[in-house]
């Protein structure tokens, strides 16, 4: 039912027998002539050098359109991650700047569909606070932004066992609120990033409003990324019915900061379908079936069986 392919990486599900750059060599002979939509899931490395960052990212969106991809989805900070906070701050921009230029110029050259899954977006007031969204922004193959998700869930964690220390909120915005899933040729997709992958709530409401692909662009630490990555990624498919797709960042970036990689594809049972690994970066191709989130949905109507809101605050009246 499903094609799988990884193209400038490695992938967990694919070829097992063969050594990697074998499997490398034989997958990218391949091309999509399924009918059925192809999402491409992305893995990068990304740096401080913005200009590098581009190069990398605008190969492996060439080389998923060219194998058929209609969608292709980036990870949060596709665009970079900095040392400092300082350099995190000097280094961001408006949408209206370079970076979202140059994506959605390559949008319309490609004619594909673009996931930019965690932009370093300046705020309204940034002349006076200097802060920033990190902003999950949706181009169509036309080049036009689309829809702009600003992540509401900050990841403010101190884990001392494990070495993590980051406080996001320091320098970001939480987002103001959901916004509605997209219409996109590989189905209605709801937007997440990283840290809102913990909250079920909002991977329920967009469930509620029509999503049937959810998507969770990342930057997970390695420790948070061994404990909880996969297990989280399939328990949105499993109890939302709906694709997963997570793209997501790997390796060192910085002399602080390490990403676990592992950018997944689930389909709505649960199925892990395509694994990046947890090593370099590459890219998966994925065929999205419509079929499978309504067979899904209609053999276990969970949503039917859902209570009113009402019911699951009871206890508060207790």
């Amino acid at each position: 039912m499903f094609m799988v392919r990884c193209i400038l990486g490695t992938c967990a599900k694919t070829l097992p027998s063969l050594p990697v750059w074998k499997q490398q060599i034989k997958l990218q002979n391949r091309m999509s002539t399924s009918p059925r939509p192809v999402a491409a899931v992305c893995q990068v490395t990304v740096t401080p050098d913005k200009e590098a960052n581009f190069s990398a990212c605008k190969q492996l969106v060439e080389e998923a359109q060219a194998r058929g991809a209609s969608m292709v989805f980036l990870p949060e900070a596709f665009d970079y991650i900095g040392s400092s906070r300082e350099e995190t701050l000097s280094l961001s921009e408006s949408l209206t700047g370079d970076t979202i230029s140059k994506y959605t110029q390559l949008a319309r050259k490609l004619e594909v569909w673009l996931s930019l899954g965690g932009f370093h977006e300046r705020g309204h007031d940034w002349e006076s606070d200097r802060r920033i969204y990190n902003s999950h922004v949706i181009i169509n193959d036309e080049g036009d932004i689309v829809s702009v998700y600003r992540k509401s869930h900050l990841f403010d964690v101190e884990l001392p066992d494990e070495g993590v220390s980051l406080k996001e909120s320091a320098f970001t915005i939480p987002g103001p609120s959901l916004v509605s899933p997209v219409q996109t040729p590989i189905g209605k997709v709801g937007l997440g990033i990283c840290y809102d992958l913990r909250f079920p709530e909002l991977s329920l409401a967009l469930r509620r409003h029509g999503a049937e692909i959810l998507t969770y662009p990342s930057a997970f630490t390695e420790a948070t990324g061994a404990a909880h990555w996969e297990v989280l990624l399939r328990a949105r498919a499993i109890e939302n019915q709906c694709f997963v797709l997570a793209a997501a960042q790997v390796g060192r970036h910085t002399e602080k900061r390490r990403s676990y990689g592992h950018a997944l594809a689930v389909d709505p049972w649960g199925e892990v379908l395509a694994d990046c690994g947890g090593e370099k970066p590459g890219v998966v191709l994925v065929e999205i079936d419509p079929e499978k989130v309504g067979s899904t949905r209609r053999n276990m109507p969970v949503q039917r069986h859902r209570r009113d809101t009402g019911f699951y605050h009871s206890l508060e009246k207790t």
